[in-house]
């Protein structure tokens, strides 16, 4: 701003007295002077321009009329998401069967309509989503909702996301039977934060034992988490993350459209009738 300010007032100097330090002749003055005077002139008006729009435009905006910053960035991430779904549709178009080969699938599998929901069963966010997705698949049919396990949060993460996709190779009941009870009950304690070197481990018991109790075959499941599928799915997940730009979670691909960020009920119904 001090610089600005040191801008203006020189503006307004070269303005006022700029033109005394060009020599006319008063009878006859010469081109190239009148020129000099004429860009001198130009010059000043032109930081005077730019200088008052530096100091008044923070002003209009802060004071004035706040309001149109948020229109702004509304209108910004409007563009944004515009952009991203157009690589979205691109891709989803020709890679739906990749998208859904290992992925374990919420509702029928030949559902006409599909959404794709990035999600970690550690975020409070994709709860949130998951509530309003379990409201759309109980008023209609035609939907399905596959899973891409985002595991983003280490320790936290790591166990349930496994868990889920290798719940697929026993049915996709089951491993839908497991993602809601991770999503609706408290997989850790802060108990069991407290001491991080052993949270992995706690983890990785709770699940196993919400596991047993929506009907899964427990030992299986320990072994299919560590085979083929469950990495191959773990590095698509990841992959499409990179490409469709996802550094958080929750995210949904709802068509062909992009929806970052825990979108409700309505927002959903709206993009699936699309």
């Amino acid at each position: 701003m001090i610089w600005t300010i040191v801008l203006l007032i020189v503006g307004i100097a070269l303005f006022l007295f700029g033109g005394m330090f060009v020599a006319l002749d008063s009878k006859k003055p010469s081109f190239g002077g009148i020129m000099i005077k004429k860009t001198i002139k130009l010059i000043s008006i032109i930081l005077i321009s730019g200088c008052v729009c530096r100091i008044v435009t923070p002003y209009y905006l802060v004071k004035v009329n706040p309001s149109i910053l948020q229109t702004m960035v509304t209108a910004m991430q409007e563009q944004q998401n515009a952009e991203k779904s157009k690589v979205v549709r691109s891709y989803v178009r020709s890679h739906m069967d990749e998208m859904t080969a290992d992925a374990p699938i919420w509702g029928k599998e030949d559902a006409k309509k599909t959404v794709f929901l990035w999600s970690d069963y550690s975020c409070p966010f994709c709860r949130r989503v998951h509530g309003e997705l379990a409201r759309v698949m109980e008023a209609r049919d035609d939907v399905r909702v596959v899973l891409k396990n985002f595991s983003i949060h280490g320790d936290l993460s790591d166990a349930p996301a496994k868990a889920v996709i290798a719940a697929k190779l026993q049915g996709n009941d089951k491993a839908s039977a497991l993602d809601r009870k991770l999503m609706e009950k408290d997989y850790f304690t802060q108990e069991d934060m407290k001491d991080r070197s052993k949270l992995g481990d706690k983890v990785h018991k709770n699940v196993m034992a919400l596991a047993k109790e929506v009907g899964l075959d427990v030992e299986q499941l320990e072994r299919d988490m560590k085979g083929p599928v469950v990495a191959r799915e773990l590095a698509n997940v990841r992959e499409l993350a990179q490409r469709f730009e996802i550094s958080g979670t929750p995210y949904l691909i709802i068509g062909e459209q992009a929806f970052p960020g825990a979108i409700p009920y309505d927002q959903i119904v709206e993009a699936l009738d699309k």
